[in-house]
């Protein structure tokens, strides 16, 4: 009994990590994303009073 408890929580171990990690890759581009975008709009800005 104790040893299907381990399996079944080994399976669902192994199954939410590669959705964590692939819901943070999601996370991290966007974030890449919005800085790009706020050094776009400093860069501009630095332009326009050059």
């Amino acid at each position: 009994m104790m040893v299907s408890i381990l399996k079944r929580m080994s399976l669902l171990v192994l199954l939410a990590g590669p959705l964590a990690f692939l819901s943070g890759c999601n996370t991290m581009e966007g974030l890449g994303q919005d800085t790009q975008d706020l050094g776009e709009s400093i860069e501009g800005e630095a332009d326009d009073h050059d």
